[in-house]
């Protein structure tokens, strides 16, 4: 018994694992348990190990690469035009399997446990944040109800509470302020984590110098560069730079039928999280920018002469991500010289 592609459907304690040969006949078929998944590693000759890209995929993937395993991990909507006939475990993991044998497949990069922690620590921040703003949103909520008002801004909001709740209105009752300061204190504490976080996150930026190069980009900060590095490493599993906005989303859908070219909207395929960092970066860095004699600002101001303000940063976001990207492979930070001709 000879397996060449050996798919897994990854599960929390069983996985099924589908073995094919070289002509895609199925010579194994059984199920193993996650704690075992390393000795199977180690019993079988090197082959291509196909699974989707879901949780825990990348540490058993590093499972495999460590015993000379050729690891591949695919995108679910690409796996399921492959599994036949009813839907289960047995049938997904053959399904992973014929579908990583196919010579047009895209493939999602193995990432380090490095780049795993850096989007952790990106992860854990969007849920503090979302948090604090649920936080914020209900106690601004709170307070209207009982004829209290506070101008727009978390900021403004925090100057202005502190001083309503040293002397709070007779209406409102005990139960109210106490209330009230609560989710004042519990702010304070949301504030501290996501500062803890920011700091970690400056901190890698300081000692990587891949991440620092990306800061020096117009519209990529401390953020935007970890969040870059930990989805796309060096860039390397992207052939060229316009594949990266394509992959992050910000390129048009095209709905072409009979020849007829129609272009919608932008896709938001990809990554939300990374594709709203840039598109916040560019419209805090387009009034500058479009003000530069730079081939950058040339081209920004003739989209801006033709084209809604919206489009023309999602254009600069697209434009930045390549750039982000030329960054990488090439390993040169940004000159504002340059910053349409290194993004072709």
């Amino acid at each position: 018994m000879t397996i060449v592609t050996l798919g897994i459907d990854l599960g929390k304690n069983l996985n099924s694992v589908v073995g094919l040969d070289a002509e895609g006949r199925v010579v194994l078929r059984r199920r193993v348990r996650r704690s075992t998944l390393a000795e199977l590693a180690g019993s079988l000759a090197p082959c291509t190990v196909a699974m989707e890209a879901c949780c825990g995929a990348h540490h058993v993937g590093r499972l495999f690469a460590a015993k000379g395993h050729d690891v591949r991990l695919m995108s679910p909507e690409y796996v399921r035009p492959y599994v036949r006939a009813q839907k289960n475990d047995d049938n997904d993991a053959a399904g992973i399997a014929e579908a990583a044998t196919r010579p047009t497949m895209r493939f999602v990069e193995l990432k380090s446990q490095d780049r795993l922690d850096l989007q952790t620590l990106h992860r854990s921040r969007s849920r503090l944040v979302a948090a604090r703003k649920s936080l914020v949103n209900q106690l601004r909520a709170i307070l209207l109800e009982r004829g209290h008002t506070f101008r727009q801004g978390r900021k403004v909001l925090e100057r202005e509470l502190d001083p309503f709740l040293a002397g709070p209105p007779s209406e409102l009752s005990t139960r109210i302020v106490t209330l009230i300061a609560d989710m004042r204190a519990e702010w304070r504490s949301l504030d501290e984590r996501i500062d803890a976080l920011n700091d970690d996150l400056a901190a890698h930026v300081r000692a990587d110098d891949a991440a620092s190069r990306l800061t020096s980009i117009p519209g990529i900060g401390v953020l935007g560069a970890t969040a870059l590095v930990a989805a796309v490493g060096d860039g390397e599993a992207f052939g060229r730079a316009r594949d990266v906005p394509a992959w992050l989303g910000l390129v048009p859908k095209q709905m072409t039928t009979g020849g007829k070219p129609r272009l919608l909207g932008i896709t938001k395929r990809g990554n939300i999280y990374l594709r709203m960092l840039l598109i916040h970066g560019a419209r805090a860095a387009l009034p500058s920018l479009s003000k530069q004699a730079t081939p950058l600002g040339d081209w920004l101001r003739g989209l801006l002469s033709r084209a809604h303000r919206n489009v023309v940063i999602v254009a600069l976001a697209a434009k930045l991500a390549r750039i982000a990207w030329a960054s990488l492979r090439r390993g040169v930070g940004f000159e504002r010289g340059w910053g349409q001709a290194m993004a072709v």
